[in-house]
């Protein structure tokens, strides 16, 4: 079994922000796989599909970014599974726009998101797939940044990295080998 969570905010006044590119690439792997989300007792929406024998669960958190861990570590928890079977897709400042990383385990570094993961989880080991968004401009700050929509400039790189963290999580799935995922797309 294996869990791929796309981080971001609920609701329609945040669906095209930056913050939440994870939710648009977990909504496209359920297009995809042809499944919709359902909401759950666990504040999140989830759907779920098998590939090759194996289950795989999509998860969108209800909880707002900030409390993302509350959704998620409960959730885990009830299905039995264990840290190193998630995958969490995210944005991140630190990367330009139209990057995308894969890493097996790290800090927060700085993404309240993933702090309330790890301190849910109570381990930073976990798999992530990290979408570059660039830095606030000058005089915007960090959460006008990250709640801002992608300027018409912006949309044919953050495109191109979506479909490119898609494509992560595909091999991801068919391969079943996160760090050959990784050499192959970093």
């Amino acid at each position: 079994m294996k869990m791929i969570v796309g981080l971001g905010n609920p609701g329609k006044k945040y669906e095209k922000t930056k913050h939440n590119v994870g939710f648009m690439v977990v909504d496209e792997l359920a297009k995809a796989y042809n499944v919709s989300f359902q909401k759950n007792p666990f504040e999140a929406e989830v759907a779920t599909f098998f590939l090759n024998g194996e289950k795989i669960i999509l998860v969108k958190p209800q909880t707002y970014m900030n409390e993302s861990g509350r959704a998620v570590g409960p959730l885990l928890t009830y299905l039995g599974m264990y840290p190193d079977e998630l995958t969490v897709i995210y944005d991140d400042l630190d990367l330009s726009l139209g990057k995308i990383r894969l890493r097996q385990k790290g800090s927060a570094g700085g993404h309240n998101g993933m702090k309330s993961l790890i301190s849910h989880l109570g381990t930073q080991e976990f798999d992530r797939i990290k979408i570059g968004i660039d830095r606030p401009r000058k005089g915007q700050t960090v959460v006008q940044h990250v709640l801002s929509p992608f300027s018409k400039e912006e949309i044919p790189h953050i495109e191109s990295s979506l479909d490119l963290a898609f494509k992560a999580v595909q091999d991801y799935l068919e391969k079943q080998d996160f760090l050959g995922t990784m050499n192959r797309f970093n």
